[in-house]
């Protein structure tokens, strides 16, 4: 079994879900469950965030021309039904089943083109960005699979390898070279190193490190985030997955 994870960065207009975690960057969604077949596409979602934050989430996931994970933009006609099973003042739990049809395309559908059935899909969405995680059998060709994601994402999203692994290491394994960042996610964490972003107190913030970059500080944020989070589990676990040199698309 193998694990591919990568990450889509919306551009403003192009996903309502995007936009509303845009506006409110303290809250994020999360899948507790995602199974697809060819016609149909079911999930399970947690948001967190404030009322107003769950609300604007609420509203995306239930406005006509949201559809679950669909990447045409325009509407493709299909069936949707959201469903709220659990809200509070800081949770939300969404049902959604959606019915393609022939214009609609989707990364779990793209998948089962490409890596074959039995694939599994862990999602989260922090912002613009939604990354996803998929477990699939290492067989089909994933190549292709980004290519035709590519295709179908258009100018709507910029992709972002962050990680392709098998899915255990090999027992006791600790290979000091490979650190399982991305290269987008290395230059971020030297030049947060290099400014003094982490000395205390801090000698820059994430704004002026953002503009140093010459990136958004969302996109920035992000990608330490997602850094330090790597590296944490790293220490933690004594090791690092054994995986291939991760690479931008």
């Amino acid at each position: 079994m193998r694990e591919l994870v990568f990450a889509l960065e919306y551009e403003p207009g192009c996903n309502r879900v995007a936009d509303a975690l845009a506006d409110h960057p303290d809250a994020r969604v999360r899948s507790l469950s995602l199974h697809a077949t060819a016609e149909q596409l079911w999930r399970v979602d947690h948001a967190t965030g404030t009322p107003d934050a769950l609300d604007a989430i609420e509203d995306a996931f239930l406005t006509s021309d949201y559809y679950a994970d669909c990447l045409v933009t325009a509407d493709c006609g299909a069936t949707q039904t959201t469903r709220v099973l659990d809200r509070t003042d800081d949770t939300l739990v969404l049902y959604s089943t959606w019915e393609r049809t022939p214009t609609c395309t989707s990364v779990p559908h793209i998948a089962l083109d490409h890596l074959g059935d039995g694939v599994l899909f862990e999602t989260q969405h922090e912002g613009r960005h939604y990354t996803w995680r998929l477990i699939h059998s290492g067989e089909g060709d994933v190549a292709a699979f980004f290519d035709d994601l590519g295709a179908a994402v258009g100018e709507c999203a910029q992709m972002e390898m962050l990680r392709t692994a098998e899915t255990m290491a090999a027992a006791g394994r600790h290979d000091e070279a490979s650190s399982n960042l991305s290269p987008e996610q290395e230059a971020a964490l030297q030049a947060a190193v290099e400014h003094g972003y982490y000395e205390s107190p801090r000698e820059v913030d994430v704004s002026e490190l953002a503009e140093h970059l010459d990136v958004p500080r969302s996109t920035l944020t992000y990608r330490l985030r997602r850094a330090e989070e790597q590296l944490a589990k790293q220490h933690v676990t004594g090791g690092r997955v054994t995986a291939e040199p991760p690479a931008s698309i």
